[in-house]
């Protein structure tokens, strides 16, 4: 309704594609913004109402269908598997793949890779529903090659300099890192909070974070109702963004009465003003 779909993001690291939710129609809009699905590996699933996870049987067939072979991870809530496998042997569905799943628990770290974490933490929804956290690791500095041959160091000690070493030559003057290598930008975070009503809890978890995504189902009139159904309105999602110190707030999971969505970030703005409201096919930065 109002050409807005059910939830679906992509978190991009590098080259490293991964999808959060897969609602109905997520196939269709990957086509539309040209997505590469290869190089999506792994896949993390919220909770288990049908706007967050519709579209996820439909997008393991087809990859499927086109002989995908390398591996995929999905994490989810531990009856996923159950209704994954109940879908399959309906339709006697034979994956050309490896599907890795991973059940949710607590909150702990579920994804320790080379450039990047990913941890999960328990939010308040109506049924069982998990928020995301995705941290870079420190990044390594960056190698100034033509002050570094000028200086006299080989090559094969470029990887020492990247990790803030000084370079000590034969008849012992020391080369300071600072003098041939340049600093590495920030590692960034990004935090999605899912479907969830307003919780102080989840301060410590996403504080001092670059990027957070706060579901704002409705606007601060509807706060009973928001609260009753398990949600958010945008002013809370501002207040939980203040409160944690966080750089930046994008709002979503908008509810179908509302047509016009300035309304929301207007709302969310006179509390913390660095605030944008979703809109599809868009890009943010952390």
């Amino acid at each position: 309704m109002h050409d807005r779909h059910p939830t679906s993001q992509l978190v991009t690291n590098g080259e490293q594609l991964l999808l959060v939710d897969c609602g109905e129609g997520t196939q269709i809009q990957m086509n539309r913004y040209k997505i590469r699905r290869s190089r999506i590996n792994h896949i993390f699933i919220s909770h288990l109402h049908g706007d967050h996870y519709f579209g996820l049987v439909g997008l393991l067939n087809s990859y499927s269908l086109t002989n995908r072979t390398e591996a995929l991870h999905l994490f989810g809530p531990p009856m996923l598997r159950d209704i994954l496998d109940m879908q399959f042997k309906a339709a006697d569905t034979k994956l050309s793949f490896p599907l890795h799943f991973h059940p949710l628990g607590e909150n702990e770290l579920i994804l320790d890779e080379k450039k990047l974490t990913v941890s999960s933490f328990k939010v308040q929804h109506r049924i069982p529903c998990w928020g995301f956290l995705f941290r870079e690791k420190v990044k390594l500095r960056k190698v100034d090659p033509v002050k570094a041959y000028q200086a006299g160091i080989p090559p094969e000690f470029f990887s020492k300099l990247k990790d803030g070493e000084d370079y000590i030559k034969k008849d012992g003057q020391r080369i300071l890192n600072e003098e041939v290598t340049k600093p590495a930008p920030d590692a960034l975070s990004y935090a999605y909070c899912a479907d969830t009503k307003y919780d102080e809890s989840l301060i410590k978890i996403i504080a001092g974070a670059n990027l957070i995504y706060h579901e704002a189902t409705y606007l601060d009139d509807q706060r009973e109702k928001a609260i009753e159904r398990f949600h958010s309105t945008a002013k809370q999602a501002a207040t939980l963004a203040l409160q944690s110190n966080v750089k930046k707030l994008l709002l979503g999971h908008f509810s179908s009465k509302y047509e016009a969505l300035d309304v929301f970030r207007e709302e969310a703005a006179a509390v913390f003003p660095n605030v944008e409201a979703c809109k599809e096919g868009v890009t943010y930065l952390a």
